[in-house]
């Protein structure tokens, strides 16, 4: 029988289960993922660094664990919360259960807790620091240590989560084009996404100097989803700003989304409880279309305070636009910058197009980066059809 276990949020709510995966205490920020499926996706995506994941879908592990989902070398969540677990995985591609997998990798879960409950909690009062103990430990003396943790907003979590040395992802066919990616935290379905277009994807790490990226020789810029709060990640917003006045075409996908808008001059904000899944609806302003979209943010761009979020705004590097708006809450979920002249520099997006494990609604995005990184593109070559999703031709 798996052990007792406790899950103590920091103001006290206490919820009791079983040990699921590894044995132990495990502490982070609580949020909660209403995605139905990708949950092997979920554990691997970086952007989940020093934080448990409560799954509001109710049985989790029924496809078991393979290995060719993951989006990174490891599960980064720092706990896990699920009501039912499988109990054995039913999937021809299964190699082993998630309950082993979990507990191979040292990653602290809880079961059989009302995750309906924990997750309206979390609505109503906001993410939190949480923990989570099969210890023994009681409810009192694990709360004093969550009051403890450090707090997800001032954390600069990218450079623990990046890659330590540049590697390449070659492009699948013909070489077209080359774009420097910086890894603040990247999914690895991103530059396959890429390569699949013809691109030569140079990843570079967090800490990459101005001199690095030149190195490449790049047609385009790439900034990665990651975790951290993007306030106190400042380097990244130095190096984006300097190769702006470069004219690098840039696309930025989730925290590389909200340093752009810093990198423009707009202040980025905690939201609430974040929007993490895979059913989320955004409008795309170029195209009038609603996308079903997958995401994983805790935190968004501010737009100018009195500025409609339909109206363009001027900055030191060009006219800023919301391109994309959550239909949900308006949060901003993607910028555009133009030149005077009208044309396109660079563009970002809040939520994850190459999503694994879907939807695909907003693949074209990468059609749209390499139409924009094309010799000669211009304002009326850079196509904003979100028809797209396969290779350009």
């Amino acid at each position: 029988m798996p052990a007792p276990a406790i899950l103590v949020l920091e103001d006290g709510r206490t919820f009791h289960g079983e040990a699921y995966g590894a044995e132990g205490e495990t502490f982070g920020e609580a949020v909660f993922n209403t995605g139905m499926t990708g949950y092997q996706e979920t554990l691997t995506d970086p952007s989940y660094h020093r934080q448990v994941v409560v799954m509001t879908a109710p049985h989790i592990g029924n496809t078991g664990i393979n290995d060719e989902d993951p989006e990174s070398q490891k599960i980064w969540v720092a706990g896990y919360v699920v009501r039912d677990p499988a109990r054995v995985p039913s999937s021809w591609r299964s190699l082993r259960s998630l309950d082993d997998e979990l507990r191979a990798q040292g990653v602290v879960g809880i079961s059989g807790i009302d995750t309906r409950a924990l997750t309206r909690h979390l609505r109503e009062r906001g993410a939190m620091r949480v923990g989570i103990s099969s210890t023994g430990a009681d409810a009192e003396e694990l709360l004093e240590r969550v009051r403890h943790q450090d707090a997800m907003a001032g954390s600069e979590l990218a450079g623990e989560v990046s890659t330590g040395e540049a590697y390449v992802v070659p492009a699948i066919g013909e070489k077209r084009l080359t774009v420097a990616a910086l890894d603040l935290g990247i999914k690895a379905m991103t530059p396959h996404r890429l390569a699949e277009r013809g691109v030569e994807v140079h990843v570079l790490p967090a800490t990459a100097s101005l001199d690095d990226v030149l190195a490449v020789d790049p047609d385009g810029l790439f900034y990665s989803n990651g975790p951290g709060d993007p306030a106190a990640t400042t380097a990244q917003v130095e190096l984006l700003q300097e190769l702006l006045t470069r004219e690098t075409v840039y696309f930025g996908i989730c925290f590389g989304n909200q340093l752009f808008g810093r990198a423009l001059g707009f202040g980025t904000y905690k939201l609430k409880y974040g929007h993490r899944g895979i059913n989320q609806p955004v409008l795309d302003r170029t195209t009038g279309k609603v996308e079903v979209t997958a995401h994983n943010h805790g935190f968004a761009v501010q737009w100018p305070e009195g500025v409609p979020l339909d109206a363009p705004t001027e900055t030191a590097y060009g006219v800023a636009t919301v391109s994309h708006v959550c239909l949900n809450d308006d949060v901003v979920e993607g910028l555009e910058l133009r030149a005077p002249d009208g044309r396109l520099k660079g563009f970002s997006v809040q939520y994850h197009p190459e999503a694994a494990a879907g939807p695909h609604d907003a693949a074209y995005l990468f059609d749209r980066f390499v139409e924009l990184m094309r010799p000669g593109a211009g304002a009326a070559e850079v196509s904003t059809s979100s028809t797209g999703g396969g290779s350009v031709a």
